[in-house]
């Protein structure tokens, strides 16, 4: 009996083994390890296989138009950004990605962010280690007590966030045209317009997923409307803000500053500006991280590829949910596979 060939199309892991885990339960998986960069490399690679698991490596519509077995595709993150969803969706494919699994690293990064920054934290440490010892370089530093941050974006991440600054008396206000206003009055968060978050907010958290629809959500219009001592915290895709512009409002001091975890281009270019920048703090891309995380996240993907190659199923975390609509497979029940993962 020929077994399902699922490729790890890349990763940047030191090895699989928590993909191999979760697969020594099922036979007839055949997990096929590789290191694609290029549309000719996936094709190549993955033209005959079942499933996918993907990182980095761009399956695009010409990628996907030449898988002829390919049930699913399943994405080491929360963003689906590197797959073509319109061209999967018309192939029937299932696009999964793993929404959950750093709800809390994600959230403990951005308030460490907001929190180095409005403490002059890494400023403080920076000038003691080169041999000065004085308070007046860090100024000015405000009271945290009822200033505002803006959450743009506040699906599962941000809401954690939005929890993790109460203690701290800070107002928390959101911008997302998709959740109901009703639930965010619940949770404390006064939706607002895009525009009222940049004018009203002390701190603005970016939240938004990678789309066409967000590529530059914060611009030359938004950074022009934020207040002169406003910082701007990105832990979700580099793109959603316009580096450009952003660059602009710091060199002109639109606002006061930038903490960045993720930036348009990674790893970030040597003569990139912000890199000589006083009041932008950058980290590698790192917010997603925990030892914990990383092995929730890879566990998690390779059982999205087992809800549908051994169960019949949707798989859990199923993105493209038009696909259903070619009723190929079962409802999801994987509850109890899930929780003996990790």
């Amino acid at each position: 009996m020929r077994k399902f060939k699922v490729v790890v199309t890349d990763w940047e892991y030191a090895d699989l083994r928590f993909e191999e885990k979760v697969f020594q339960a099922y036979e007839e998986i055949e997990l096929v390890p590789a290191q694609c960069r290029t549309e000719e490399d996936l094709i190549r690679v993955c033209q005959d296989a079942d499933a996918l698991i993907n990182q980095y490596a761009p399956i695009t519509r010409r990628v996907i138009e030449s898988l002829q077995n390919c049930k699913v595709i399943t994405r080491y993150g929360v963003g689906v950004n590197t797959v073509d969803l319109d061209a999967a969706t018309e192939k029937g494919i299932c696009v999964a990605n793993v929404p959950d699994y750093c709800m809390d690293e994600v959230s403990d990064h951005a308030l460490a962010l907001l929190l180095s920054w409005a403490r002059k934290v890494t400023a403080a440490d920076h000038h003691v280690k080169n041999g000065v010892w004085d308070f007046k370089l860090t100024q000015p530093i405000y009271r945290l007590r009822e200033r505002t941050i803006g959450l743009v974006g506040f699906g599962r991440i941000p809401q954690a966030l939005a929890e993790k600054v109460k203690p701290l008396h800070l107002r928390v206000i959101a911008y997302d045209p998709f959740f109901p206003a009703d639930v965010a009055k619940q949770k404390g968060v006064e939706l607002v317009s895009l525009d009222a978050l940049c004018e009203q907010s002390d701190f603005i958290s970016v939240h938004a997923p990678l789309t066409a629809d967000t590529k530059g959500l914060l611009g030359e219009k938004q950074f022009a409307l934020m207040k002169k001592d406003a910082v701007v915290i990105n832990t979700s895709r580099g793109p959603v803000i316009d580096e450009q512009a952003l660059i602009a409002a710091l060199e002109k001091g639109q606002i006061a500053g930038a903490a960045l975890d993720v930036v348009e281009e990674e790893p970030i270019a040597s003569d990139n500006p912000l890199l000589r920048m006083e009041q932008v703090i950058l980290t590698p891309h790192v917010a997603w991280y925990s030892e914990e995380s990383a092995a929730e996240l890879r566990a998690k993907a390779a059982m999205g590829v087992a809800d549908v190659l051994v169960f019949g199923e949707y798989p859990k975390y199923l993105v493209n949910h038009k696909v259903k609509e070619q009723g190929k497979l079962e409802a999801s029940q994987p509850e109890a596979r899930y929780a003996k993962l990790v």
